[in-house]
């Protein structure tokens, strides 16, 4: 495990303590959001942090040095929990306006604020994810239980991630893909549209015997979609991540897809679902996406029932950010949650990665 590198907070607050109420287990599974058992309230801390990225992290809308997240802390005064999210401009979210936005759920949180009150309070998004994530991690350790239990789940197992490679030149990530592929037995490709076709042949070549799956985060165009598909279908890979802007994947709908096509942009939530079955064979589920835990666990529920196939993933960020998220990986059929790998340290202690598996966290990390 990597030793965890300086903070630099930008908001801190204390709020007072009330009796109250705090997130409970919903149904017999622990899923629903419905009223819990009653608790103390909390105080809420939350700042933010930066982390440097090993080698930057380039994708088809641009490249960054490092992973600026915001941490919610929630303590009752023995028991502490914490939540970390990734604001992404992409879904117009900023530092300041997340950190707002928790920072504004100060005073319900000292009066007992709920998961299911939370839901009803935020919108789904980054803010609410730290704050839903903190109330899961407080709620285990109030109770001296793991957060699986709480949710009616057996025990966390090790779960395969995919190690992600960024968008660069056919012969560069070609060679960055033979040298990781030692350790990791699944890739994933960032590609751009411009030189994908080649990006897939030199990566397949370079990698015979690896899975890959590949995102294109948007940057396909539909008049281009098809022969990429078959492309990607030529080379192996097992998925297509978003291939089309959100909101200008109808053509999906009206086309053979010879690789299962992976829905992240264009699904959020469980109210982001509706339609997506006709154009999509999977969703990707990322709790900065959906709001926390809480709604991914439904999100995944529901995506089951409308035949979708299951990915799990995350922006970049430390283990602390991909703790929660190891509970919905535990049926997905794709995980993605490779972000301290990318990073040069992890916070401490963080999750342990070997050979490409991921191992349940400490409860000193998250729950």
């Amino acid at each position: 495990m990597r030793g965890a590198i300086g903070k630099s907070p930008v908001f801190e607050r204390k709020s007072g303590r009330k009796k109250g109420v705090m997130a409970g287990l919903g149904n017999e599974r622990g899923r629903e959001l419905n009223a819990p058992p009653p608790a103390a309230g909390c105080d809420l801390d939350v700042a933010v942090e930066t982390w440097p990225i090993r080698g930057g992290f380039t994708i088809s809308r641009g490249a960054k040095h490092e992973a600026v997240v915001v941490v919610a802390s929630l303590s009752d005064g023995r028991h502490k929990g914490r939540g970390e999210c990734v604001p992404y401009a992409r879904y117009g979210e900023s530092i300041e306006a997340v950190v707002s936005a928790i920072a504004a759920c100060a005073e319900p949180l000292a009066g007992g604020l709920t998961r299911a009150d939370l839901a009803s309070l935020l919108p789904a998004g980054a803010a609410r994810n730290a704050l839903d994530c903190a109330l899961w991690d407080l709620e285990a350790k109030r109770a001296c239980e793991r957060p699986t239990t709480l949710a009616g789940m057996a025990a966390l197992q090790p779960v395969l991630t995919a190690f992600t490679l960024s968008l660069a030149p056919p012969d560069a990530m070609a060679a960055r893909a033979h040298e990781a592929s030692a350790v990791h037995p699944l890739l994933k490709l960032k590609l751009g549209g411009d030189g994908d076709i080649d990006r897939l042949a030199a990566v397949r070549a370079a990698v015979p015997q690896a899975r890959l799956i590949v995102d294109a985060n948007e940057a396909w165009q539909p008049d281009d979609v098809e022969s990429l598909l078959a492309a990607a279908a030529s080379a192996g890979v097992e998925l297509v991540e978003q291939p089309l802007p959100a909101g200008g994947d109808d053509v999906l709908a009206r086309i053979a897809r010879p690789v299962p096509v992976c829905a992240d942009e264009s699904v959020h939530d469980r109210a982001s679902l509706a339609g997506l079955a006709s154009r999509y064979d999977a969703v990707n589920i990322k709790l900065d996406k959906t709001g926390g835990l809480t709604e991914a666990l439904l999100l995944a529920e529901e995506a089951r029932k409308l035949g979708l196939k299951i990915m799990v993933g995350s922006m970049v960020a430390t283990s602390l950010a991909m703790a929660p998220a190891l509970l919905v990986a535990q049926n997905a059929d794709w995980v993605d949650l490779d972000g301290p790998l990318l990073l040069e340290r992890d916070r401490s202690p963080g999750l342990t990665y070997d050979a490409g598996m991921i191992f349940p966290p400490p409860p000193a990390l998250w729950g």
